[in-house]
């Protein structure tokens, strides 16, 4: 019996904020690894998640990037560095466009530095759930007509909906090789981080209306008890007293509520009983520390 050759390759997921890039990553992924909000720019530094074709032997290394946009401060600055970054050390590119939004000046702007590089990409388009067909079908033909992309795929994250074709697809586009990771694990991403990331998108689940965009959550300890069960302290840091009011609620309803959900996530993701101590902290110039920026992988300098 011949030995089946393995395949692995990294593909980077790019496009502008909301575009669906982490959705569509946890989908293909078949996990959770990436944080989702209906808040823009919610992913701040580069996610692997992990993806097995066994068909073809492939694993597929999918980078969520940040959205690609017009920076204007140190952070925003920082994450559309890591998001170009991802690209530029990917085997393959995926360019996720919304439908429903479909070519705005972030997507335009994405296209022209990709026709300037030179390099071609897949385009995805998704939320195809949420457009007419016509309208679908006159976006694809602008967008194909532009010379910058080999394949157009036509998906809806949200649903599932032809994200296995799009998975095949990638599966024959990797290059032959040994796997980079090993079979059972879907990110590279430490649990410490992935923990802070999910109160985070709970927050901004319930807040993203009245929350400001520079909210930092950090893991302070993790103890692992012997009946299996872990403790979890974390600080919520925001950059005011009155932000402060808002994540505590009136008589600290808000964040408990907050805490449960992530805490239910959390003991799912785990598979064991999970304690969560959530505490919110003021801390005006977190934007501007160095350090927090290389907690969380990005470049100050950038």
């Amino acid at each position: 019996m011949t030995e089946v050759e393995t395949r692995c390759g990294f593909v980077a997921i790019i496009g502008a904020p909301n575009a669906g890039k982490s959705t569509l990553v946890n989908r293909l992924v078949g996990a959770k690894v990436s944080i989702v909000s209906p808040k823009v720019q919610t992913t701040r530094f580069r996610v692997l998640g992990i993806a097995l074709v066994p068909a073809v032997q492939a694993q597929i290394v999918f980078v969520d990037t940040p959205g690609m946009f017009a920076p204007k401060r140190r952070l925003e600055r920082a994450m559309v560095h890591a998001a170009w970054s991802g690209a530029a050390e990917a085997d393959r590119l995926a360019l996720v466009v919304d439908a429903v939004t479909g070519v705005d000046a972030d997507v335009s702007a994405i296209i022209e530095r990709l026709s300037e590089q030179k390099r071609r990409a897949t385009l995805v388009l998704n939320k195809i759930d949420a457009v007419r067909r016509d309208a679908l079908l006159g976006l694809t033909a602008r967008l194909d007509g532009l010379g910058v992309f080999d394949r157009v795929f036509m998906v809806s994250a949200k649903t599932g909906d032809h994200t296995d074709d799009l998975l095949a697809y990638f599966a024959e586009l990797v290059p032959p090789g040994p796997w980079h990771f090993p079979e059972d694990q879907l990110s590279d991403m430490p649990m410490r981080l992935l923990a802070a990331e999910i109160t985070r998108e709970r927050l901004f689940h319930r807040l993203h209306q009245e929350l400001p965009y520079a909210v930092l959550v950090e893991t302070d300890s993790w103890t692992e008890f012997k009946d299996g069960s872990v403790r979890i302290d974390q600080t919520v840091y925001v950059q005011r007293d009155s932000q402060k009011a808002i994540v505590l609620g009136k008589g600290g309803r808000q964040i408990k509520d907050i805490g449960s959900t992530a805490r239910l996530e959390l003991e799912s993701l785990l598979e064991r009983p999970v304690h969560l101590f959530v505490h919110v902290k003021v801390r005006e110039k977190w934007l501007d520390e160095r350090d927090r920026y290389r907690e969380m992988g990005l470049d100050f300098d950038a």
